[in-house]
């Protein structure tokens, strides 16, 4: 009954979308699309280089696949399957419980989560976890800048101001990320930064926030 309830509320909300035609300019975008194709290139050719490495160095570190996959809410609503190397403990989601979620809203954040392995830490604080992300960029279910791709146990509890989030798709980095992503803790402070990207954007601000998240992620591994 609860499954029926929460895929019947995002049906309507995806057929509301369909039907009104609200399409963020992002959404149809070329210039987008085609910086979509070329990162994501880049990235899988990364990918490709650290993989057999990251994967060795994952199984050493703890039992368990090298990938975690799990079922994310993209534009308008539509569900797809994200991939990314494995950086917690096999059986983290039913340990969740056990930890104590350090942020405000419908987002979990716990900075010293116990869950995280060794390796888990330093893919993190690297951003190499997510490289396999960059096949869901080629394919077109994410983009290289956008909002972050929220799970199923957020969106149930979305209201109407939380779904404009998604009327762009999500990205592999955006307005959070590179905007003190360790310190803002509040879900609601997440969603304005969202929703400031959807007002600011214009082609060139992609670029101008991929320098940005890359300077960022240099900058973090500078100070390790």
């Amino acid at each position: 009954m609860y499954q029926i309830l929460f895929t019947t509320i995002v049906q309507g909300a995806t057929e509301t979308w369909d039907n009104e035609t609200q399409y963020h300019p992002s959404v149809k975008s070329k210039f987008k699309r085609c910086l979509d194709i070329v990162g994501s290139i880049v990235g899988l050719i990364i990918l490709s280089i650290v993989f057999i490495p990251i994967a060795i160095a994952i199984k050493l570190d703890s039992p368990g696949p090298v990938f975690f996959v799990q079922e994310r809410y993209g534009l308008h609503g539509k569900t797809f399957k994200i991939c990314k190397f494995r950086s917690m403990v096999t059986e983290a989601e039913q340990l969740k419980n056990l930890v104590k979620n350090e942020a405000n809203g419908l987002f979990f954040k716990n900075q010293n989560d116990f869950r995280v392995t060794k390796l888990g830490r330093f893919l993190r604080s690297t951003s190499l976890d997510e490289l396999p992300q960059f096949w869901n960029v080629l394919i077109g279910d994410m983009s290289l800048v956008g909002t972050r791709p929220p799970t199923v146990d957020e969106v149930i509890n979305y209201n109407e101001r939380h779904w404009q989030r998604l009327n762009v798709k999500p990205g592999l980095t955006g307005e959070w990320q590179v905007n003190g992503r360790s310190q803002v803790k509040d879900f609601e402070a997440v969603v304005d930064l969202d929703l400031q990207y959807q007002k600011k954007w214009y082609p060139m601000y992609d670029v101008l926030v991929i320098v940005k998240t890359i300077y960022v992620i240099l900058a973090k591994v500078g100070a390790c």
